[in-house]
């Protein structure tokens, strides 16, 4: 990384997809961008995809070497309090993964990304996915849609950095 970059991993989790985003730039504007996903099959146990998830993210910051870590704060519904708690066994082990990579790391509620990225705090995953598109000036459909939900949240996470940080990159 260059002198003065800063680099933000952003990520979207979730048990059968956990979407990856990084964003790298400087003061003035953001250079790079890329994104994935960490798939696991339905079929296997919870043990073994919550291990995949924790093992590919560990390598993926100890290979990137990022200055923060952003992860999408859990929030459950009242009608689906299953699917809230498998989410927070996923945001566990994301933290638990950066905090060993020895990155900072942030959670921040879906809701302050969509506002930051979309101007609409209740925007839909296809606003999201167009403003961050559109942001990056990226040519194609972002899928899947988490990639683009972390991608969200690593800019979000890069304008608080910048903002909080901006010694760091004078």
């Amino acid at each position: 990384m260059k002198a003065g970059s800063i680099k933000v991993v952003g990520i979207d989790p979730g048990l059968a997809g956990t979407g990856i985003g990084v964003v790298e730039g400087d003061a003035r504007a953001l250079a790079r961008y890329s994104f994935g996903c960490v798939a696991t099959a339905s079929g296997d146990s919870l043990p073994f995809r919550l291990d995949t998830i924790y093992t590919r993210i560990s390598a993926f910051l100890s290979d990137q070497c990022p200055d923060l870590v952003v992860i999408e704060d859990i929030y459950s519904l009242d009608k689906y309090p299953g699917s809230g708690i498998l989410l927070g066994k996923v945001s566990g082990v994301l933290l638990v993964a950066a905090y060993r990579a020895g990155v900072r790391v942030e959670e921040i509620a879906v809701r302050e990304a969509k506002k930051i990225v979309c101007g609409n705090g209740n925007a839909d995953k296809f606003q999201m996915e167009r403003s961050v598109r559109h942001f990056l000036n990226h040519p194609d459909p972002i899928r899947p849609f988490h990639a683009s939900d972390a991608l969200g949240l690593a800019i979000t996470g890069y304008f608080r950095y910048r903002k909080n940080d901006n010694d760091r990159i004078s």
